[in-house]
């Protein structure tokens, strides 16, 4: 039996660190040879290092249009086509709407919501070129539901899941399939813009009380990439432990 993802060529931004570092190494392991995107120079070139042989790096600003031609040519010229786009790079910072600042709010959108519309419109050529696709646009449970103190961070994870959906009916008849996945509370590196306090109530508040795992989050983008969820396009996955119930 082959491994779900044989022959697929991947695209992953904010691969450098946390779940986008993650989910290089799953799709690797699955068959998928990977292009890791990322601001983060050396730390991008160190996955792709340790990953070995079927993965490269390539910087990329999710916010410049060049700069996500230059990566899909690189995945082209690289390993000939393009198969997936996994939209996981974003930033959060903690502030509520009197706090918030034209300058957060723009770095907000500029990653968060920019950098999935620039992806989606860099991806659907060679994609539809190549018989179809599928892309992961990485949300978050703040983009279902409300939590203090997340003003931009909201708006454009909101931002994310309607996109989502609308790019999902224009690009369905290329056969590219187009969904958002939802993390709740997990484990890396942006949770620690929260309060202890903030964390422990997230935790407390989730039946399955505990924050996700990265590993658990990329299991989850690998089912929206693979052939297991050939049927679902539009579609929200949410991985949260029970938190948005």
């Amino acid at each position: 039996m082959g491994k779900r993802l044989d022959g697929r060529v991947v695209i992953i931004t904010g691969g450098a660190r946390g779940m986008g570092a993650e989910e290089a190494e799953l799709f690797r392991s699955e068959g998928a040879q990977v292009l890791i995107a990322d601001v983060d120079e050396d730390g991008g070139r160190r996955v792709a290092d340790r990953l070995g042989e079927g993965v490269a790096f390539q910087r990329l600003d999710v916010g410049d249009p060049a700069g996500w031609e230059a990566v899909v040519q690189t995945a082209l010229d690289r390993f000939g086509k393009l198969d997936a786009l996994v939209n996981n790079a974003g930033v959060y910072r903690r502030a509520s709407l009197q706090e918030t600042t034209p300058e957060i709010y723009e770095h907000h959108h500029r990653v968060n919501q920019l950098g999935v519309f620039l992806g989606l419109q860099a991806a659907m050529g060679p994609m539809r070129d190549g018989g179809g696709g599928a892309i992961v646009n990485v949300s978050s449970i703040s983009g279902i539901r409300a939590f203090p103190d997340q003003a931009a961070y909201a708006m454009t994870k909101w931002a994310v899941r309607g996109l989502t959906k609308n790019a999902a009916v224009d690009l369905a008849p290329w056969g590219i399939r187009v969904n958002s996945l939802h993390p709740g509370f997990t484990d890396t590196e942006m949770i620690q813009e929260n309060t202890p306090e903030l964390n422990q109530a997230a935790i407390d508040g989730a039946p399955l009380r505990r924050a996700g795992q990265v590993g658990e989050l990329a299991r989850a983008a690998l089912y929206l990439v693979s052939d297991e969820s050939s049927f679902m396009t539009g579609s929200e996955l949410v991985c949260d432990g029970g938190l948005t119930l």
